[in-house]
């Protein structure tokens, strides 16, 4: 039996910059190849603080999300409640992880695979709809009961997967997406991770079960790098402390390491990740910074480093993430650290913001 789905639902929506409001919006409907989500779980990423707080990088109608009825929020996990026209591959009563991005699929990179490097980003509103969909930047997130996604986002996960546990398959994707645009690690080969949040924390997770050796973890909190270590790390770094390139190169015979992963987006990282790698390192960058940074560019040059830049959980990686998963291979439920209602979202927010008794992900339960 079909569940009883309202005309309305809860919704957090952004007002003026860092003003949210609790309202009642419409259900959405699903139209063709979508599915109507009833959503059980979202975690709080970085991105929706700053969503929240300066507005991009979401974009909507055009223009920033301010004012909009827009509801930000875009790491989540639900029950499929209702299906779109044409939709045979799921059925209602699926529990689902769901992927941020919905490429346009009519660009050239979203043909090419690319979606979250989709050329129509943004381009989804009145006489411009080319169908480009973002959960929480371009179209309205999860801070609510309910959300449209298209079938192409959906991963399918089984009920041995929590919900709180669901919403980390999307940050799990996104670690595996940085070290596929690596080329892969190979086992046997070392990489240095700066910046243990939940991004970072699931890199070294996923590294560990490539069998990249050794894994090295960096960040100025010591609380942070013991979960490092729970999670595969072999050797952690406390900046503050120990210079990074000289301990890095300690542990790689003084060459240093063959692949780079920068997640902390803090000021000055990045030229001592570069000292920190070897000739012929590659280094992908996957956190925003709030700072222009100055780059040495002589020495990537004459070293022949190899920089990348990633956005979201591109190339299909959530559901490599939910396999790992699944089969037990990664854990991401030790970076779950508190949870709260959706009425509770502000205080959930400030929680994440100023990382309050330790926290690291904040998952909001939806009832």
């Amino acid at each position: 039996m079909a569940p009883t789905i309202p005309a309305d639902m809860d919704a957090w929506i952004l007002k003026d910059p860092g003003e949210l409001s609790y309202v009642k919006k419409p259900v959405p409907m699903p139209g063709p190849s979508e599915v109507l989500i009833k959503i059980d779980a979202v975690a709080i990423c970085a991105t929706d603080l700053e969503v929240i707080a300066h507005g991009a990088p979401a974009q909507i109608n055009g223009g920033p999300p301010f004012n909009q009825n827009f509801t930000p929020g875009h790491e989540f996990m639900g029950t499929i409640v209702k299906l779109g026209d044409c939709v045979d591959e799921y059925k209602i009563g699926d529990r689902v992880a769901v992927e941020i991005h919905a490429g346009c699929m009519r660009c050239e990179k979203c043909r090419a695979g690319m979606y979250t490097s989709c050329l129509n980003y943004g381009n989804n509103y009145g006489d411009v709809n080319k169908g480009h969909r973002a959960n929480g930047y371009t179209t309205d997130g999860a801070f609510t009961q309910y959300a449209v996604n298209h079938i192409n986002t959906l991963v399918k996960i089984p009920n041995t997967v929590s919900d709180e546990v669901g919403t980390l398959i999307v940050t799990a994707g996104t670690a595996i997406y940085g070290l596929d645009v690596l080329g892969g690690l190979i086992a046997g080969q070392s990489i240095v991770i700066t910046g243990a949040g939940p991004i970072g924390l699931m890199a070294v997770a996923v590294a560990k079960t490539l069998g990249a050796s050794p894994i090295i973890m960096s960040d100025v909190a010591d609380d942070r790098l013991k979960i490092a270590v729970a999670l595969g790390a072999d050797v952690i770094i406390n900046p503050n402390k120990t210079p990074l390139i000289e301990a890095v190169k300690a542990h790689t015979s003084g060459f240093g390491a063959n692949y780079a992963f920068e997640c902390s987006g803090a000021k000055g990282v990045l030229n001592n990740l570069l000292h920190s790698c070897r000739r012929g390192a590659r280094i992908c960058l996957g956190a925003f910074s709030s700072d222009k940074e100055e780059t040495d560019i002589k020495f990537i040059v004459s070293n022949n480093l190899y920089l990348f830049g990633i956005r979201g959980e591109g190339k299909s990686a959530v559901k490599r993430a939910a396999s790992l998963v699944i089969t037990g291979a990664i854990d991401p439920s030790i970076i779950h650290t508190h949870t709260f209602d959706l009425e509770e979202l502000p205080k959930a927010l400030d929680v994440a913001k100023n990382k309050t008794d330790g926290a690291i992900k904040v998952i909001i339960k939806v009832h």
